[in-house]
């Protein structure tokens, strides 16, 4: 498998993630067995949200037993410091967990930052303080939101849009993520469906060591399709 280092955080994590948002379209006992399927094929970092209904209690499920075996990522969705508060307490009961490896801002229309009346970064940086998050993150689909949250210098990771469709502007965010040492999440990296050949989508994303798609997987041929081009590499 290929084993990078996640940016400036210093989570060790397989090059390609599992995106959990399709799992909650299946019932928990094969999210279950998909889980476990793809951590035995070397898969160790697994993202998800309190969004996506049901999703955490299957990794929850999954992983709960094994917790230090795997890096695991959620987002929130909140507004206000209370609502952060209350959606992180859930995650964590939700999935099982005492901690979340990187908990990230779930597409926020602004870039949080200390000091602001809505009191998200300052709760964030309380959550580090007590153990209950290991690194701060940022999830976006709004290329002035993302500029902002790689020019502040105050989250590890951006989790945005990214497949060989990508053009020039969202090649520059992996320029200068990769010039600040911040980890690149490449969400959406088969284009919303638009892109039907994984194998394209593979060997393209392996040209960037830095950035680390999520895949959304639901069934187990999808996985093991996957988990082949990882083992026998397409070229590019």
């Amino acid at each position: 498998m290929n084993r990078i280092t996640l940016g400036k955080t210093g989570l060790v994590i397989e090059k390609n993630g599992f995106g959990c948002l399709p799992i909650q379209r299946i019932s928990e006992q094969d999210a279950v067995k998909l889980l476990h399927k793809a951590y035995d094929g070397g898969i160790n970092f697994f993202d998800t949200a309190r969004a996506y209904s049901d999703s955490e209690q299957k990794v929850g499920a999954a992983f709960s037993a094994m917790r230090d075996k795997i890096v695991l990522a959620t987002k929130t969705g909140a507004q206000t410091a209370e609502e952060f508060w209350k959606d992180l307490e859930t995650s964590l009961r939700t999935l099982k967990t005492d901690y979340i490896d990187l908990y990230q801002f779930h597409n926020p229309a602004f870039c949080p930052k200390p000091g602001g009346e809505d009191g998200l970064y300052d709760a964030a940086l309380e959550a580090k303080k007590q153990g209950k998050i290991r690194h701060i993150a940022i999830t976006n689909h709004r290329l002035t939101v993302a500029h902002e949250a790689i020019d502040s210098g105050l989250y590890e990771t951006l989790q945005f849009p990214f497949s060989y469709l990508a053009g020039e502007q969202e090649m520059e965010l992996v320029r200068k993520c990769r010039a600040q040492q911040m980890g690149f999440i490449a969400m959406k990296a088969m284009a919303g469906g638009l892109i039907r050949h994984p194998e394209v989508t593979f060997a393209f994303l392996r040209q960037y060591p830095q950035v680390v798609p999520i895949y959304g997987i639901q069934r187990m041929a999808e996985l093991q399709q996957w988990l082949s081009m990882e083992n026998d590499p397409p070229r590019w």
